[in-house]
């Protein structure tokens, strides 16, 4: 009995390493940092300024010449008249304390999103983060009416209210207006709302009709970005939107099964591990969100239910627009729901609230390896009795082992009557042999939420602990070799904390009761070593919270059985 509950153990243990091992892979490497230069340079594809009749035109090819539709036939000659020639699309900046965005009138699109409280790397001299990647020709934040032609508004050109490159948001709030004609007086136009201090950019999106007729469409803002399908991440990237109330997450490669999703919108995103790319609708909007892939851009659309257009009426769609970190408060602050986007899972409810409470620390003790140490040494003292008891049960089964032993040796040829005397045994002396497990068990929820908290929180990427661990989101490596190591992402170095880790779990093997059997007594000495290979590509704040619970462990169980000897 007590041989199959040994393997059972050993069996699950493994299986649980194996989970992790496949759940919590290696933290993702962001692409590199496109230069600033190439971030601000004006886009100068041309593109035909769009026409529209009764039906949607279509725009020319970029670096087709044609003439515009309003251009005359013939002079009072008679000749035909030169055909106006298309004009390049301006590129405009502008800068806030927080960001500098970049956009296109071809499309009034956002072509650069850069962040000025974060880098592309931890290195001094790194570039500040990117949003938008450069991949995206066009850039994102694309839109199209259902009536009309996609491509004559996504890449048609589009004219800004301003003949300034530049714009800078300082002390009041500024606006940006892109103008589209679609012809027979009709238009679509495009208003940017920019404030100094939020990430938080409010889009207006108007509608005249201009013909004689009653037109019925809808608008589709499109988010696009870059995935990288051989990247293994831990965490969720892709395309979500709150819909019906209800988070919705569809991987990359689940999205040609499950390209549309429809009900009422409050928004529509593409995520990555610590930044978010959001379109919001001030009020619960009925409508869609459509997915696409192809090439490995993904564009994530909100599309709205049509709104009858009488002659001459206009209508204003209000949304807004959020290209940011994935900051728990941040999130929240912007309203909408937004912060649902930070979901842990089934432990999200434990989760969050070790992220408030480790921030929380932060703001007294500005290091978040100290707050690791306090949150992880807190999280341990809630859980000492139950710790205590399963210690005491390890401690009740090791004064067993000799009449064990014996019973083994006894009924070697009798599995049943061993298993019964086992039993028998476990009575007489009031033990229960799943003692040492339950209250295990019953911490590996709060384990859990640690580990994905620490893994997913932006408030550790380019942490610094202390000496050579400067990033707490990536592995710790002291020193860089020029050459691969083995079962080791880059960058390749010794994994000082990891190796310390795995020898406290050695440490605390040895103090616990040892099996029966000699063989899995090996086997279970083999657990740290498969430990210590697992977490060698972990980001070093995860590494640090293992090792300081391992070593508050130790401290108890020595104290433990110390006081039961």
């Amino acid at each position: 009995m007590e041989q199959k509950r040994l393997l059972l153990a050993i069996g699950l243990s493994f299986l649980v390493f194996f989970l992790w091992s496949i759940s919590f892979g290696p933290k993702p490497q962001e692409k590199k940092a496109t230069p600033e230069e190439q971030a601000e340079a004006p886009v100068t594809a041309p593109t035909k300024e769009v026409a529209v009749a009764e039906h949607p035109a279509t725009v020319a090819t970029p670096g087709e010449t044609t003439a515009t539709a309003d251009a005359p036939a013939a002079d009072s000659d008679g000749q035909a008249a030169t055909a106006v020639i298309e004009r390049p699309g301006r590129s405009i900046t502008v800068e806030t304390p927080l960001y500098r965005i970049q956009l296109s009138e071809k499309g009034g699109a956002v072509v650069s999103m850069v962040l000025k409280k974060y880098r592309e790397t931890v290195k001094k001299d790194s570039p500040n983060k990117e949003i938008v990647s450069p991949e995206l020709k066009d850039g994102t934040v694309l839109l199209s009416l259902t009536a009309f032609g996609k491509k004559a508004l996504e890449k048609g050109i589009y004219t800004a209210d301003t003949q300034e490159n530049q714009l800078t948001v300082e002390n009041a709030s500024r606006s940006l207006q892109f103008r589209h004609d679609l012809g027979n007086g009709s238009s679509v136009v495009k208003t940017y709302h920019f404030d100094p201090d939020r990430y938080v950019i409010d889009l207006d999106i108007t509608v005249q009709n201009g013909s004689d007729q009653a037109v019925n469409t809808g608008i589709e803002v499109g988010l696009l970005d870059a995935v990288d399908k051989g990247k293994s991440v831990y965490g969720f990237t892709g395309p979500s939107g709150l819909i019906n109330e209800k988070l919705e997450r569809v991987k990359v490669k689940d999205i040609k099964e499950k390209s549309e999703l429809s009900g009422s919108l409050r928004w529509v995103a593409t995520e990555r591990l610590y930044f978010i790319s959001s379109i919001m609708s001030k009020e619960a909007i009925q409508g869609r969100m459509m997915l696409t892939e192809k090439d490995n851009i993904i564009e994530n659309q909100l599309v709205t239910d049509g709104h009858e257009f009488a002659p001459g009426e206009s209508y204003t769609w209000h949304l807004s627009l959020f290209m940011g970190p994935k900051s728990l408060s941040l999130l929240k602050s912007v309203g909408n729901e937004l912060d649902r986007a930070i979901d842990f899972g089934w432990v999200d409810i434990i989760a969050k609230p070790c992220l408030w409470f480790m921030n929380f620390i932060y703001r007294f003790i500005p290091n978040y390896g100290i707050a690791i140490i306090i949150l992880t040494i807190i999280t341990r003292m809630m859980f000492w009795p139950l710790a205590t008891k399963s210690y005491k049960s390890m401690n009740d089964m090791r004064k067993l082992q000799p009449l064990m032993k014996e019973l083994r040796e006894k009924y070697k040829d009798d599995k049943a009557r061993m298993n019964q005397e086992t039993m028998a045994l476990y009575k007489t002396y009031k033990i229960n042999p799943m003692g040492g497990c339950l209250p295990m068990v019953i911490q590996l929820p709060v384990f859990f939420a640690l580990y994905r908290m620490l893994y997913q929180a932006i408030e550790l990427r380019h942490a610094p602990f202390f000496g050579w661990i400067n990033d707490l989101s990536a592995p710790d490596r002291l020193f860089e070799f020029g050459f691969k190591i083995p079962f080791m992402e880059a960058p390749y170095g010794i994994p000082v904390l990891t190796l310390i880790m795995g020898a406290t779990m050695l440490l605390q093997q040895k103090m616990s009761p040892a099996p029966g059997d000699p063989t899995q007594a090996k086997m279970m000495m083999l657990m740290p070593i498969v430990f210590t290979f697992i977490f060698i590509n972990f980001p070093s704040g995860l590494v640090l919270y293992w090792l300081i619970s391992n070593l508050v462990s130790i401290a108890q169980q020595y104290y433990t059985l110390k006081k039961l000897a």
